[in-house]
């Protein structure tokens, strides 16, 4: 029996290792693939897929697009989308895009820096043409600046029927399995904790919702009525009365341009381009139609990027939860990130510098860390901070402290309160037969003992700390924005707030992208045009780290997310719990507009 068991172990062993040497030298030929010369060839067009998770920068996973089970789990860099489409606009040999937005599933501020450059794009007379089977309400804020939006005759839909939030609440869960939550927080509207302590949410909670979510509304109308020129209260009675519901209504609405099959489209591109139809053809062959995809355009662009100038703006691009220490590829560590602040100080050649944050938040003491760095570097140049999807409570603390913060009007920002939370397990272990017992030299040292319930006076230790911290959060931001603490606490609280009730409220200094944070650092740092490179950090891995992290979280979070379907975002809730060490300065949990 030993002898079997050590014969299986032995196998198990060699599995792996030429597992890791097999996924090794994949990524490997991968990442040499990527290197390997592309050509962008006469009369091509550049095809436009947003049918993957949008991130602020394509990690160069050598894992991505590999045809094996389980590991697709590529990404779209929205650097790398926006470089592209800057780029075919000005290449001669790119005659238009052909957009493919169907799911799009990116935040609202990512996808209007897409929708933006698709604008610019057209500026220069080259043509849009989408197609979509289907078009959610993400995927229609992109293409509706098509020249041309097709959607399939027969089953295609146009999802146009409002905004919503679900948010989930597990206290119940809790009372079942004898988990008790101990919470302490400041701030009437710091609704993160709610999920533990309510089976539903509470007005203060509810009348904020409705309010970011109204103002993201009317942004997202405005933007497709000047699209459209459907008036933004005929889109409004559409989408409330749900007037779209066959193909043949987003016609009717002229929401869509018509209904074609994807063959027919490729036969109006030929068209624009110019290719004529061989009438002896059978098969429907696209391969006479020069397409060129995102990763590849993006390849040819990397290998004729001139370095040009010594003179820098780094922009630091901080997406994911907050977390003390170094992170990891999908979380932002406090410890990291200060230091890539730090160097870009230190750095002679980087004359600004713009924090890009895409983050709902996370540990307090981590963006106090890179809060701290903030102060420090803008003492010696310019540091703008950038508003993506997210820049909410820790995601606030990053920016609070810039020359100038720069927020998307569909920015989700503010919810600058903190909490804590604890977990009394005495009921759950003993429903499993688990004694403890505590011997303790203090009437204190058992207070995060979590097999026992807290005394009041333990309470109010944790309520003074959360309190004290809630003073310290609001007086740095009350420094940042140059406002008296008590005029700043009026719009704190652990309100979440847009980038267009933000900036009504002296929370952001200006309403727009990425490229006018940037230009913004370059004139106050009083650079020439051309007398500069914008640089992006962190800096990438190497493909050996990348591959050996791959192995470690990512494949495994994208096979937990295929096993588990719909059910995914509720599971990854419930782990969320782990990351709630120490004081938070987060929003709401999951605020995923639909």
């Amino acid at each position: 029996m030993i002898f079997l068991r050590n014969v299986l172990a032995t196998l198990v062993g060699l599995i792996v290792f030429f597992g890791l040497i097999f996924f090794i030298f994949a990524g490997i030929i991968a990442a040499a693939s990527q290197d390997a010369e592309v050509e962008v060839e006469e009369n091509s067009v550049l095809h436009l897929k947003l049918n993957k998770p949008i991130v602020e920068r394509d990690p160069d996973d050598p894992f991505s697009n590999l045809p094996f089970p389980g590991m697709d789990n590529s990404v779209l860099g929205l650097l790398e989308v926006r470089n592209t489409i800057k780029a075919a606009k000005e290449d001669e040999n790119i005659q238009g895009i052909y957009l493919d937005a169907s799911i799009a599933p990116g935040g609202f501020a990512s996808l209007e820096e897409i929708r933006n450059d698709l604008i610019d794009f057209k500026e220069s007379g080259k043509f849009i043409i989408s197609y979509s089977d289907y078009l959610t309400e993400r995927a229609y804020y992109v293409a509706s600046v098509a020249d041309e939006l097709y959607i399939h005759p027969d089953w295609g839909a146009v999802e146009f029927n409002g905004f919503m939030i679900e948010t989930v609440f597990i206290k119940e869960t809790l009372d079942k399995i004898g988990v008790e939550p101990e919470i302490f927080k400041v701030g009437d509207f710091k609704s993160a904790v709610e999920p533990f302590t309510r089976t539903s949410m509470s007005d203060s909670s509810r009348a904020q919702t409705e309010s970011f979510l109204n103002s993201l509304y009317d942004t997202y109308l405005d933007r497709i009525a000047t699209s459209t020129s459907i008036s933004q209260n005929q889109l409004r009675n559409l989408a409330d009365s749900m007037k779209i519901r066959e193909p043949q209504d987003a016609v009717d609405a002229k929401l869509v341009t018509g209904l074609r099959y994807p063959d027919e489209v490729r036969d109006l591109l030929r068209e624009k381009l110019g290719i004529e139809e061989d009438a002896e053809e059978e098969d429907d062959d696209d391969d006479d139609i020069n397409f060129i995809s995102v990763e590849k355009y993006n390849t040819a662009l990397k290998a004729e990027s001139p370095d040009y100038s010594r003179n820098r703006v780094a922009v630091i691009v901080a997406s994911g939860n907050i977390v003390d220490g170094q992170g990891d590829a999908t979380n932002i560590g406090g410890d990291k990130f200060a230091k890539e602040i730090r160097k870009a100080r230190e750095d002679d050649n980087v004359k600004a510098i713009v924090i890009r944050i895409n983050s709902g938040g996370g540990s307090a003491l981590a963006s106090d860390k890179m809060w701290r760095e903030v102060q420090l570097a803008k003492q010696e140049k310019p540091v703008i901070a950038s508003m993506s999807d997210y820049a909410a409570s820790g995601g606030y603390y990053m920016a609070m402290g810039c020359d100038t913060i720069v927020a998307h009007p569909n920015t989700v920002t503010g919810s600058i309160g903190i909490f804590s939370v604890f977990f009394n397990v005495e009921e759950m272990v003993d429903k499993i037969g688990v004694d403890t017992e505590i011997v303790q030299t203090g009437e204190f040292a058992d207070i995060f003992a979590p097999a026992k319930p807290m005394s009041e006076a333990e309470r109010r230790i944790l309520q003074a700390n959360i309190e004290q911290g809630y003073e310290t959060f609001t007086s740095k931001a009350a420094e940042g924005r140059n406002m008296s603490v008590a005029q700043l606490k009026k719009v704190a609280s652990g309100r979440v707030w847009s980038g267009t009730e933000a900036l009504e409220r002296d929370l952001v200094d200006v309403l727009g992208g990425l490229d006018m944070a940037i230009d913004i650092a370059v004139e106050k740092a009083g650079l020439e045009e051309g007398d500069y490179r914008v640089k992006y950090y962190p800096e990438q891995k190497d493909v050996f780290q990348q591959i050996m992290e791959e192995l470690g979280q990512e494949v495994s979070t994208q096979l937990l997310e295929r096993e588990l379907g719909d059910a995914f975002p509720y599971v990854r809730q419930i782990r969320q719990l782990r990351d709630l060490q120490g004081v938070q300065a987060r929003m709401p949990f999951e605020m995923e507009i639909k």
